[in-house]
C-alpha cells in the first residue's frame, strides 16, 4: 500500500489543523518555553556560536598551552555534530531529520559538509523555527544545481508527534535535545516510524549514569530542578529505543571529550566562571551523569519510503 503524506499546509510543511504554521502546537513546559523563547539560550555567552551544546573537544591537546578562544568554543559545538553525523553510512544524496534543531546551524553543517540530499530540522518551539529560517535563509530557496540551496527545510512539531510521513527519511539524529523530552517513548516510536528500512538513528546528549543520580541531580543542577531537563537514566533510554523497535542500540560514553574542556572554557572567563554550568563537571566526576553517543538501526520491516501511486 502506498504511504500517502499528510495534506500540505505551508509549502514544504505537512498540515496540522491545530496550528496555523502547519504543525502540531506542542505542549511545551514553561521553563523550556522561556529558555528557547524570550530568553533565547543561543545568545548566552556559554553557548557562543548559537549551536546550544556543550561541545566535543577531542582535539583540545593542540590548545593546551594557550587560552581557549570563542572560535575554539564554536569548533567544539560543530565537532559534536560531526561526531554524530560521522556515524551514518553513505549519507551523500540522502535525507536526514534533526529533532530539536534549534537555530538550524547543525542542519546547515550537515547539508554542507556531509553531502546530504536534503535536511529537515524539527523543533517544538515556534521561536526556534523562526530563528532557524532567518539564520539559514540563503539555504531555504532554490539555487543553482549542485548547491546546498533549496535542500533545507524547518518544520514546527514535537518530537513525540513528528509531522512527517512514515518511512520518509534515511537518518534521524538529535544533538543535546533529548534531555528535555518528557515523552522519550513517543520520540523513540516516532523516530522508528519515519525511518526508511535501511535508516540509521543517532543521539548525543547527557543522561544520568546510575539510578541513584535521579533524585540527586536536581539538587546539584538548576535545569533539573526547574523543569528544563529530565534526569533520564541512560539504561532506560537505551531500553526505550529498543522497545520502539530500533535495532542494534549502542551506547558510547563520550564525556571525556566534553566536560573537562567545557569547564576549562568557562573557568577562563570571569563572566562565566561562577555560573551553574560548571556543576556538570562535578556531576560527571562523581559518576552521576555522563555524555553519551547512542546509535541504532531502523526497525526490521520499517515502513517503506513514500512513493507516488
Amino acid at each position: 500500500m502506498t504511504q500517502q503524506p499528510p495534506p500540505a499546509g505551508e509549502p514544504g510543511h505537512p498540515a496540522r489543523p491545530d496550528h496555523p504554521d502547519g504543525a502540531a502546537r506542542p505542549d511545551i513546559p514553561d521553563r523550556v518555553s522561556e529558555t528557547y523563547g524570550d530568553h533565547d539560550l543561543s545568545t548566552a555567552p556559554a553557548f557562543a556560536g548559537g549551536f546550544i551544546n556543550f561541545g566535543y573537544w577531542a582535539w583540545l591537546p593542540e590548545a593546551a598551552d594557550r587560552p581557549l578562544t570563542e572560535d575554539d568554543r564554536i569548533r567544539s559545538e560543530q565537532d559534536l555534530y560531526r561526531l554524530v553525523l560521522d556515524t551514518f553510512d553513505r549519507p551523500r544524496g540522502r535525507t536526514a531529520l534533526e529533532v530539536g534543531c534549534g537555530r538550524g546551524l547543525g542542519c546547515a553543517l550537515a547539508l554542507k559538509e556531509f553531502g546530504l540530499g536534503s535536511v529537515i530540522g524539527l523543533d517544538a518551539h515556534p521561536d526556534q523555527i523562526a530563528r532557524a529560517r532567518e539564520a539559514n535563509a540563503e539555504l531555504l530557496h532554490a539555487g543553482p544545481s549542485g548547491t546546498a540551496a533549496g535542500r533545507l527545510d524547518f518544520v514546527l512539531g514535537p518530537a513525540q508527534q513528528m509531522p512527517l510521513p512514515d518511512g520518509s527519511v534515511d537518518f534521524v539524529y538529535s544533538v543535546e535535545a533529548a534531555q528535555h523530552f518528557r515523552d522519550l517513548a513517543g520520540f523513540a516510536r516516532e523516530a522508528a516510524r519515519v525511518l526508511r528500512p535501511d535508516g540509521q538513528f543517532a543521539l548525543a546528549t547527557f543522561f544520568a549514569r546510575i539510578k541513584e543520580a535521579v533524585p540527586v541531580l536536581p539538587e546539584l543542577l538548576p535545569p533539573y530542578a526547574d523543569g528544563l531537563d529530565v534526569p533520564h537514566l541512560v539504561d532506560d533510554v537505551a531500553a526505550t529505543l529498543s522497545a520502539a523497535g530500533l535495532r542494534s542500540v549502542e551506547v558510547t560514553p563520550v564525556g571525556e571529550g566534553v566536560w573537562e574542556s567545557y569547564d576549562r572554557y568557562m573557568a577562563e572567563r570571569p563572566e562565566l566562571r561562577d555560573k551553574w554550568p560548571r556543576h556538570y563537571l562535578a556531576a560527571y566526576q562523581t559518576g552521576l551523569l555522563d555524555y553519551y553517543l547512542i546509535t541504532a538501526a531502523a526497525p526490521a520491516g520499517a515502513a517503506p519510503a513514500a512513493t507516488d501511486p
